[in-house]
């Protein structure tokens, strides 16, 4: 077995911080360099030297992150994109067609929607929502002979609905489907679609994986190597890749990801146990709480319950609207999964584009990213912000 065999084999830890690249063999440089060229020389016509000949399909960088996040999610194949919709939009290129139809979540992300009903559904891909939380729902929302995807998140965004992804693959698969896991809100560190029966894992790398609020970018993971092919062929026509620079930074950042994830949890549970018992708080979302309704299978198939949460407040948006504007170590932002605490509310920012549909979430919706900052601070903030 090889050395980098060995370390795909560890610890999780272990893999975040060795898989991927091995010390450079010339210089022992222990950290992947920045390949900031365009194109390679050739020992002649068609000698390529590892493979890689022009950075539109590989360049050494990115290779060494896609190779990182493959063995962190337990998947034979990862791919990088310049965003999460653009990794979403050349998988769904690559897997489907035109008059075929994709199960999506009932309470999406908006952009994943956007993409969905705005761009997909002109070029001739249909779509259905359904509650990813009820197998069942699912399972009626599939046409037969039709349904190429079925696309879940979970926890989903922004209500943190739980999908019992072993269930559902059944489904998917029964229905000759594929299923699609958006894995961004927990992270490879806090759960593996793929081992659990999914087909592709999808991230936007912008989130956790860089985790630093300073890289946007996108995933792929398969486990299957002909289905690695057709997105390898999407990847390289289509063009959408990651640069070096940013394959850099989100490699830098799976590195941490595991103690980063960890102050994210503890942080958030503190948080949730001060939501609860805060006057103003008419509901906290939050898979780690019991009453949860997708508490059990989070428990099942996470290792913790991340640092995203959602809650609701009594008086409507227009008291929401001032929680997010009176907060101040918690920034007032779109995007999450960085180091930083962010506010937002889902209604007039990330989930814009679902208003007015069966997609629209509560007016009176907060939705924050716990960052690593101190917990007691975090709590004042909010406490001064809901007074």
């Amino acid at each position: 077995m090889s050395t980098q065999e060995h370390r795909n084999k560890s610890g999780f830890e272990t893999r975040a911080i060795h898989a991927g690249y091995e010390p450079d063999p010339t210089t022992g440089a222990v950290i992947p360099p920045i390949y900031a060229t365009s194109t390679y020389k050739q020992d002649g016509v068609g000698g390529l030297r590892g493979g890689y000949e022009y950075s539109r399909s590989a360049n050494p960088t990115r290779t060494a992150f896609e190779g990182a996040i493959a063995a962190l999610e337990e998947g034979e194949r990862g791919f990088a994109f310049a965003s999460g919709l653009a990794a979403e939009d050349t998988l769904i290129r690559a897997l489907c067609r035109p008059g075929q139809h994709a199960v999506i979540p009932d309470d999406a992300y908006g952009g994943t929607f956007r993409l969905f009903d705005k761009v997909e559904k002109v070029w001739g891909l249909d779509h259905s929502p359904a509650a990813v939380s009820d197998p069942e729902a699912v399972r009626a929302a599939v046409r037969p002979g039709e349904t190429k995807l079925v696309w879940v998140e979970t926890p989903t965004n922004p209500l943190l609905n739980i999908a019992d992804i072993e269930a559902l693959a059944s489904v998917a698969h029964e229905a000759g489907a594929l299923l699609v896991v958006d894995n961004t809100f927990a992270s490879p560190y806090l759960q593996q679609p793929l081992t659990l029966g999914a087909d592709v894992v999808v991230h936007s790398t912008t989130k956790y994986v860089g985790g630093h609020s300073d890289v946007v970018g996108g995933a792929l993971v398969v486990r299957d190597l002909e289905l690695a092919e057709q997105i390898t062929f999407h990847q390289n026509s289509m063009g959408a890749v990651a640069g070096p620079f940013d394959s850099f930074l989100a490699h830098r950042g799976l590195k941490t990801l595991a103690v980063r994830m960890d102050r994210h949890c503890d942080n958030a549970e503190r948080l949730v146990a001060f939501l609860q018992a805060h006057p103003a708080v008419s509901q906290v979302i939050y898979p780690g709480l019991p009453e949860h309704p997708g508490h059990d299978v989070a428990a099942r198939q996470m290792r913790r319950y991340g640092g995203m949460l959602s809650f609701r407040v009594a008086g409507g948006e227009a008291k929401a609207l001032d929680v997010c504007a009176r907060a101040e170590v918690f920034t007032l932002g779109e995007s999450l999964g960085g180091v930083e605490s962010l506010i937002e509310h889902p209604g007039r920012m990330t989930h814009a584009s679902v208003a007015g549909t069966e997609l629209e979430v509560p007016a009176d919706l907060i939705r924050l990213s716990v960052g690593i900052e101190s917990a007691e601070d975090l709590i004042a903030d909010l406490e001064r912000a809901l007074s």
